[in-house]
């Protein structure tokens, strides 16, 4: 599981996590909503070690991301992130987007990459794409890809921070529908998200961020259906779900 417990953050004089405790069990998927800079996104970037913390403590099954004797790249070989820029590498295939870590990290003979590219590719429905280039895909079908790319390391977690924000809204469907089939294989997932009908759909659990701290958190009826905080029936007036 992942276990985050009080934990501080800020950039210079603005502090943008205010204590947070969270426990992420495996085979759940928990939603983020909340503001634009609401530490929703810092969070996520902390538990991948992205970020470091002022205080507090991150666990990720069991080993703390912030040690000294943490070696932090084998740790992020469990916690696949997606960002919302796709940060394709434009000049290789798509293909080889996906074996490059296989084979520069995990050091795999090019068949085995190959062949684990092609099933993850495969998984997200862009298996037909495999030796084009980024540039001939689609905003979805780039960030397909890097959903791909992240599941070819076999992580016990996904982390996805607001992938769909940059994309045209008839392209949102199709990176909702591949996150909605990870959810339904078991993947441990935790989304940042502004896609509220989203949220409510596939979340065991969604977790409302209001000025660096968690204002309300529970099942997605607790939370959409009967909002406890002012400021969550504020935000909520606001969306769609």
């Amino acid at each position: 599981m992942i276990s985050i417990q009080n934990v501080h953050k800020s950039f210079g004089q603005l502090e943008v996590l205010k204590g947070i405790d969270l426990t992420i069990e495996r085979g759940e998927v928990v939603t983020m909503i909340g503001p634009s800079g609401s530490g929703k996104s810092t969070l996520l970037q902390c538990i991948n070690g992205l970020e470091t913390i002022n205080s507090g403590e991150i666990h990720v099954d069991g080993t703390s991301v912030f040690a000294p004797d943490t070696d932090l790249n084998k740790l992020r070989q469990k916690l696949g992130i997606v960002f919302q820029s796709y940060n394709a590498f434009p000049h290789m295939t798509v293909q080889r987007n996906v074996t490059l870590a296989l084979r520069k990290v995990l050091r795999l003979p090019r068949a085995e990459a190959d062949e684990i590219a092609r099933r993850q590719l495969d998984r997200v429905g862009l298996l037909a794409k495999a030796d084009v280039y980024p540039g001939a895909l689609s905003g979805g079908q780039q960030q397909r890809l890097g959903i791909a790319r992240a599941l070819a390391m076999s992580p016990n977690y996904m982390l996805f921070d607001e992938v769909t924000s940059a994309l045209d809204p008839q392209l949102v469907g199709e990176v909702l529908a591949t996150m909605r089939d990870l959810s339904s294989e078991g993947m441990t997932m935790i989304a940042v998200t502004h896609e509220m009908k989203f949220a409510r759909e596939v979340a065991d659990r969604v977790v409302f961020f209001d000025k660096g701290v968690i204002a309300e958190s529970g099942n997605p009826e607790e939370v959409f259906l009967s909002p406890k905080s002012p400021r969550l029936k504020e935000f909520l007036s606001h969306s769609q779900f």
